[in-house]
């Protein structure tokens, strides 16, 4: 393996499976689409693929599509020539130019206007196109690799995202589980990022989490998912007041002023429910894990039947995001997207 290929921490089968299906895809020279939820590691997937794959000693460039405004995403992929729009004093040279041979890794594409998508996909069909102001054809050989927490044949279907370049885009997709789904990983993620923050606070060693901060952790949903527990983890080391002691509580809210006493409640709480929905059933031990699943499928399906399956409606009785709904949707596969719709003809 190339050394440079960036060491993804995780030893669980959802991991070892995208993990798999990246070292297979990255000899392959086509378009990858990585789909995942905030902070699962969409960044490092793709500088992984692109470091096992044959263009490894070329350029590797990244850009957030969402961070940049149109116009200037426009001229910061395809450069522009002097004098093309106000302020544009020089000719500059485009990420694309800039990343010939190379592979160009373009996070939250969804956010990408209508117009620029088709710019993009005259660029992955021919590997030709012009810098903005410009009229000369400029061709290169660039491996195009995007990635997204939306919902792109949905987007498609509603007009928000070109079906074409959906197609060329999607050679193969690469799946990054999220944190909830790789228990096996979270316990060996928390200690990781532990060591390090142990550094940065001058410790001299790291003491181990308590039996307590190690449920805490477990039982945390991990929305924002890696980043998230980075963040959590290294909250939790700062806070402790004494370096030599494990961990005893998990600072999941820096908000809450009280966050001590609410994560103690919030246990408490739970092993009250686990009680009590186990006070008629005597055949212990009982499956913690299963159980809380079975609970969240049922209101899940509720849910969807209340709105008529109708996903926004039904996350917004949930109280969640659209994307925390997908991502419990995958969870426990279900689905009511329709599939892709056809143009009618005239």
């Amino acid at each position: 393996m190339n050394p440079q290929a960036p060491n993804i921490i995780g030893e669980s089968p959802q991991l070892a499976a995208a993990l798999d299906h990246i070292s297979r895809l990255a000899a392959i020279d086509r378009s990858v689409l990585i789909i995942g939820e905030r902070g699962t590691g969409k960044e490092l997937a793709a500088e992984r693929l692109h470091y096992l794959s044959p263009r490894w000693d070329q350029t590797f460039t990244k850009i957030n599509c969402s961070a940049i405004a149109e116009t200037l995403l426009e001229s910061e992929l395809f450069g522009h020539e002097a004098g093309a729009f106000t302020g544009a004093t020089k000719q500059h040279i485009g990420r694309f130019e800039l990343t010939d041979g190379g592979t160009l890794f373009l996070d939250e594409l969804a956010t990408m206007s209508l117009r620029l998508q088709e710019k993009l996909l005259r660029v992955i069909e021919y590997g030709e196109f012009e810098r903005v102001g410009g009229q000369k054809t400029l061709r290169v050989d660039v491996r195009l690799v995007a990635a997204t927490n939306a919902d792109l044949p949905s987007l498609a279907n509603e007009g928000l995202f070109r079906w074409d370049l959906l197609d060329r885009l999607s050679f193969d997709v690469v799946h990054l589980p999220p944190l909830r789904e790789r228990d096996e990983d979270l316990c060996k993620l928390a200690q990781h990022f532990s060591i390090r923050m142990c550094r940065e606070l001058g410790w001299d060693y790291f003491p181990g989490f308590s039996d307590a901060a190690i449920r805490q952790l477990s039982a945390h949903d991990w929305p924002g998912n890696i980043r998230e527990l980075k963040n959590v983890v290294e909250r939790s080391l700062f806070r402790a007041t004494d370096p030599e002691r494990p961990i005893k509580t998990i600072v999941i809210d820096p908000f809450s002023s009280a966050s001590e006493a609410s994560a103690t409640d919030t246990e408490r709480s739970e092993q009250t429910e686990v009680i009590k929905s186990t006070e008629d059933n005597p055949n212990w031990p009982v499956s913690l894990k299963d159980m809380l699943r079975e609970t969240e499928l049922d209101w899940l399906q509720r849910a969807l039947a209340s709105c008529d399956q109708r996903q926004n409606e039904a996350a917004k009785l949930l109280s969640l995001s659209y994307d925390q709904m997908r991502a419990l949707m995958r969870k426990h596969q279900q689905t009511t997207r329709p599939g892709r719709q056809k143009k009618k003809q005239t």
